[in-house]
């Protein structure tokens, strides 16, 4: 294979929001090479990660030609929103948007499968096992310095799109990270239940930590947040004893859980870069941010990330120039600080339990729920974003 030396547009990381902003590009009239570190298919058949994406992502990945007919997707139509002990809770409906679907839950193998055809029937030049070792942002162009069969190779480019490579993201003059660690894992399994789900997703706000069962097929997946040594217990446990603690979390909305697949263990961390340009060189996705999964909003938040990068480039004969770049960093400033903010908040909000919080919290649930403009707008920020 000859190795192009120069693109319009190079994107480093091949997962959903790499390969989403590359196949939107290339469909803008872009020219786009896609570096991708691992080997064409390696690792991404057996990854066990259900996605959670809102109906703007599923029109997002539409538009990008990855998400085919006979990709397998569950609807999400209703959220319940709950705390364990205390009374209050919020239901979310398609109706409250008049969307077809609130969202869709679909898994990370198949998602990624669709991906990779489209990628594969695009003018998008895909260079697997390509490991970026160094980024070089000047006044014309960028230099991307990456190994590839075992020799360093150098590709120009007006502008570098980082979807993953937050390491990469730090070598950048004036890029700055705020980092936290929670000290929690989210805990993953498949989880069979006697009640349908009828296409509702929980988020429960429980004692031990907050969890969410997405409807999968005829079964739930559950992301159950634990401090560290709890979900490692949960992990190694054995079957009756993870089920009897986690219906103690859920209660009986879905009746008894009938059986669990096998358990994974993700530690969290949230990393929010402060900037996202640097020169030549753009930020998004994972690249930007990564948080807590509590209310499912990384891989929409980078989708999102995506979208917005490709529309600022519109019109521009130099998709690198630094008031083009400008324009992107406004456009997805709002969003990103709202989203990561209101994640980080939720964790803070509901790590005590106490009589009072609890009531307080109830309440709060009560008139989210009640009133309808309210529940409305925080719908819409959930499924479109802050300011979109």
């Amino acid at each position: 294979m000859k190795l192009p030396e120069h693109s319009e547009l190079i994107v480093v990381g091949g997962g959903p929001v790499g390969a989403t902003l590359a196949l939107l590009a290339a469909r803008a009239g872009r020219q786009v090479t896609l570096l991708e570190a691992r080997a064409h298919d390696a690792g991404r058949r057996d990854d066990p990660r259900v996605l959670a994406l809102s109906h703007a992502s599923q029109q997002a990945l539409l538009a990008a030609g990855g998400w085919p007919d006979s990709l397998a997707a569950t609807a999400i139509d209703t959220v319940h929103i709950s705390q364990q002990g205390s009374f209050g809770r919020t239901l979310i409906q398609r109706d409250d948007l008049k969307l077809p679907h609130l969202g869709y839950t679909v898994s990370y193998p198949d998602l990624n499968q669709a991906l990779d055809a489209a990628l594969a029937a695009s003018s998008v030049r895909v260079i697997h096992g390509a490991e970026v070792q160094g980024l070089h942002s000047l006044s014309a162009y960028a230099q991307v310095r990456f190994a590839h069969q075992g020799h360093t190779r150098q590709m120009t480019g007006r502008l570098v799109a980082l979807a993953e490579g937050g390491a990469l993201a730090a070598q950048l003059p004036g890029m700055r990270r705020h980092e936290h660690d929670y000290q929690q894992s989210a805990l993953i399994c498949r989880v069979d239940v006697s009640v349908p789900h009828q296409g509702m997703a929980f988020e429960r706000f429980a004692v031990d930590g907050p969890l969410a069962l997405l409807p999968c097929g005829d079964a739930m997946m559950l992301v159950w947040t634990r401090q560290g040594a709890a979900a490692e217990a949960l992990t190694a446990c054995d079957d009756a004893d993870f089920i009897a603690q986690l219906q103690a979390a859920i209660g009986d909305r879905l009746g008894a859980i009938t059986g669990v697949g096998a358990r994974a263990c993700v530690p969290l961390r949230l990393k929010f870069a402060l900037r996202t340009v640097s020169g030549r060189v753009a930020l998004v996705g994972n690249a930007a941010q990564t948080m807590h999964p509590v209310a499912a909003q990384g891989l929409n938040l980078g989708l999102r990330d995506a979208v917005g990068l490709v529309d600022s480039l519109a019109g521009a004969r130099d998709i690198g120039e630094a008031a083009v770049l400008a324009g992107f960093a406004r456009q997805r400033q709002l969003d990103r600080r709202a989203v990561t903010g209101f994640t980080h908040s939720l964790i803070q909000l509901f790590d005590r339990h106490d009589p009072l919080l609890n009531a307080a919290r109830g309440l709060g649930l009560t008139l989210l729920d009640n009133i309808a403009p309210l529940r409305r707008a925080f719908a819409g920020h959930l499924v479109f974003g802050v300011g979109g």
